[in-house]
This record gives C-alpha cells, sequence and structure tokens, in this order.
C-alpha cells in the first residue's frame, strides 16, 4: 500500500503542465498532416522529455483531439467556429 501511495505521488510531481499541453496541441494543429513522435518533438519550440510527450498524446487521445495510429498522429480536433460555419455553408433538408 505505501508503494503504491509513493508511486502516485511521484507519477503527479511528473504531470505535464497546461502550458506544455497547449504547446503540444498548438503543435499538432499547425502541423495538418500525420506525425511521428520523433517529429512532433522536433516541432515543438521547447524541449519536452519523452515521457511527458506521451502522457500529452495520452490525454489527447483520450479527450477525442488526436488520432493515434500506425503511420503516426494526427489532429482531428474541429473547433465550434469551424463546424458553425461548415453548417451554415451546408445544404438543408
Amino acid at each position: 500500500m505505501a508503494r503504491q501511495i509513493q508511486i502516485q505521488a511521484e507519477k503527479a510531481l511528473h504531470s505535464p503542465t497546461l502550458k506544455t499541453i497547449v504547446m503540444v496541441e498548438n503543435s499538432l494543429k499547425k502541423a495538418g498532416q500525420l506525425v511521428s513522435v520523433a517529429e512532433l518533438k522536433r516541432m515543438l519550440p521547447r524541449k519536452v522529455m519523452h515521457q511527458t510527450v506521451l502522457e500529452i498524446l495520452d490525454y489527447l487521445q483520450a479527450s477525442g483531439k488526436i488520432m493515434i495510429g500506425t503511420k503516426g498522429i494526427l489532429w482531428i480536433f474541429e473547433e465550434r467556429k469551424k463546424l458553425e460555419s461548415m453548417a451554415n455553408k451546408g445544404l438543408e433538408i
């Protein structure tokens, strides 16, 4: 039990900051295409630990913002205002 609490405490100390999560999100949005983890790390404006990038990618995938496949990572989330403009241009039935 004590070991489990220690592991959880260590994990909490290494959680990515919101600033880092937003930085990764913005880099994936700008890419506009499939990118590998290595390419993503090179695109980031500052260095981020590999494990931190993987934690952020897990979060983004769970929240439905990205898809991770065998060929790479792809940003799939559409902002609400963009969806509304697409709906306004669409055909009404």
